[in-house]
């Protein structure tokens, strides 16, 4: 049993996105789990056994990105609706509208003191904000193709970013310049983080590759190709010593970056694996797949000391192979191939703790701001009427029509809060008390009220303003564009007309040698 314990676990699933989960982060009070899908809803699960989770609406298109500030009382996500939201996960999901990319934005995170924001764009832009004063900062824009992913580094100082141009960029935040690329990708960069030290950056591919780069030299340490499709999503334990990346081929991989090789392989989700994410102490890591589930792990290979893994694995009856010296001591970047003798991990039985979390319909409509001109506009809440209904539906019906009785319009999107679901519930009841009681839930419906003509006139000037905004954000770029190339442009043009100068000089120079007359150029 002594092996057994020290494999990774899975330790609770949670069901309740409608479609593919697509971004995942622990809180860092270690008490809630954020996950992200292409249904356009944020969801916030609880990890005390059979506690509420809460579903957040208000986004027009697919979530890509999720992130808990650092002291765990924000989250951020972005969105293919072009817009970041900054949430308050409480009853009252209240959130925050951030707009100023013009594209798809695939990538949202904190900095490690929780006052700025790095989202990444298929505006081909690097975007950094304000998370005090919630409004845009600047822009970096060297990236020729659409941006997938950026972060800050653990101090600040630096942002990593990679994308669809196949390269990896460093950037100095203080200078806001581009102080290195790394383009070695046969496909699309897809995913970019650096180590909990900050001494090394790894990136990702849709070509199958997880490269890990050192600084402090600017060379490429580690090149692993474990996978037989496309890595989406990868994460660096708080030790530093281990990476575990999700991957379309539908395989969670574990890598051991201390002796340079594959030490398990975890299939648990039907489909792709889009996202994967250590908590911040490094005790669970969690993974969400094109199957719409969410799933819990525990690590355990990390609790033993290093030299005991390495005792229990030599007795196991299928040994790991010799690490690689060269991994070890790195000399130079060499490609890793699959070890067919990696531990394989495929739960097959039930997790440990409740699967489905309390079903609880909250009648609280929420709060939203829209971000615009480096102002915060709150739109005020409409009023909201509680219908209860006992309409004899079937537990799963009666979730669908509960989160649909539960939507409400705003001005800056639809925004709304549900709760987890409970097997076995039926739909009726008199009260939240008695239906806790019977493991019942019944829908709420809100209802907005009509808005004036002058509320109608007011939506529409901001509106306009908000599109004035991102043309004249779009205008900023394209004009530093233009004159970076007409700067180019004129040395160029001042470097051929030295060349031309010194051409009839040495021209001149020779004829005179030849026959001892000058000999004129118009």
């Amino acid at each position: 049993m002594a092996s057994v314990m020290e494999d990774p676990s899975l330790e609770r699933h949670f069901k309740g996105h409608k479609d593919a989960v697509t971004c995942a982060d622990f809180n860092p009070n270690r008490k809630q789990l954020a996950s992200g899908s292409v249904d356009k809803s944020l969801m916030i699960w609880n990890l005390a056994p059979k506690a509420r989770a809460f579903r957040f609406v208000g986004h027009q298109d697919v979530i890509t990105g999720v992130q808990f500030s650092p002291f765990g009382n924000l989250v951020a996500t972005s969105s293919k609706d072009r817009t970041v939201r900054l949430w308050t996960p409480s009853m009252k999901g209240e959130s925050t509208v951030f707009k100023a990319h013009t594209a798809a934005v695939r990538s949202v995170a904190f900095s490690n003191d929780g006052q700025r924001l790095v989202t990444a764009s298929d505006d081909k832009s690097v975007k950094v904000w304000s998370v005090h004063r919630q409004c845009f900062v600047y822009s970096l824009n060297q990236h020729t193709n659409w941006v997938r992913c950026a972060r800050f580094s653990p101090d600040g100082r630096l942002i990593a970013s990679c994308g669809d141009d196949r390269s990896v960029r460093l950037w100095d935040t203080s200078t806001k310049h581009c102080i290195n690329c790394f383009s070695d990708y046969g496909g699309s960069a897809t995913f970019v983080d650096f180590n909990s030290s900050g001494t090394c950056i790894a990136s990702s591919g849709a070509d199958s590759t997880l490269k890990i780069w050192d600084l402090r030299t600017n060379k490429l340490i580690q090149h692993y190709q474990v996978h037989s499709a496309g890595i989406n999503s990868f994460s660096f334990h708080p030790s530093n010593n281990y990476v575990i990346s999700g991957s379309s081929d539908g395989t969670i991989k574990i890598l051991d970056l201390l002796e340079g090789r594959l030490i398990y392989t975890l299939h648990g989700h039907k489909g792709a694996v889009m996202t994967v994410a250590f908590s911040r102490a490094g005790d669970l890591f969690a993974s969400g797949g094109a199957d719409g589930q969410v799933l819990m792990w525990r690590t355990n290979f990390d609790t033993k000391s290093y030299q005991d893994v390495l005792q229990q694995h030599s007795r196991r009856s299928t040994p790991d192979p010799p690490p690689h010296l060269s991994d070890v001591h790195p000399r130079g970047p060499h490609v890793h191939h699959p070890q067919s003798t990696a531990i394989q991990i495929s739960p097959t039985v039930a997790d440990t703790q409740s699967t489905h979390p309390h079903v609880i319909e909250l009648g609280q409509a929420v709060h939203s701001t829209m971000l615009l001109n480096s102002q915060t506009h709150l739109t005020p809440t409409q009023a909201a009427a509680n219908s209860p209904h006992s309409n004899g539906l079937p537990a799963r019906d009666a979730a669908t029509s509960s989160v649909d009785g539960w939507t409400v319009d705003h001005s800056a999107g639809r925004a709304g809060l549900t709760a987890g679901r409970q097997t076995g519930a039926g739909v009726g009841g008199r009260g939240r008390t008695e239906d806790e009681a019977r493991g019942q839930t019944h829908p709420l419906e809100v209802f907005s009220g009509h808005p004036s003509s002058l509320d109608s006139i007011l939506r529409h000037i901001v509106q306009q303003l908000d599109i004035l905004t991102q043309t004249v954000s779009v205008l900023e770029e394209r004009l530093t564009l233009t004159e970076d190339k007409l700067k180019e442009c004129l040395l160029h043009q001042s470097q051929i007309l030295k060349d031309v100068r010194a051409s009839r000089e040495r021209r001149r120079t020779e004829s005179e040698e030849t026959d001892g007359s000058p000999v004129h150029f118009t």
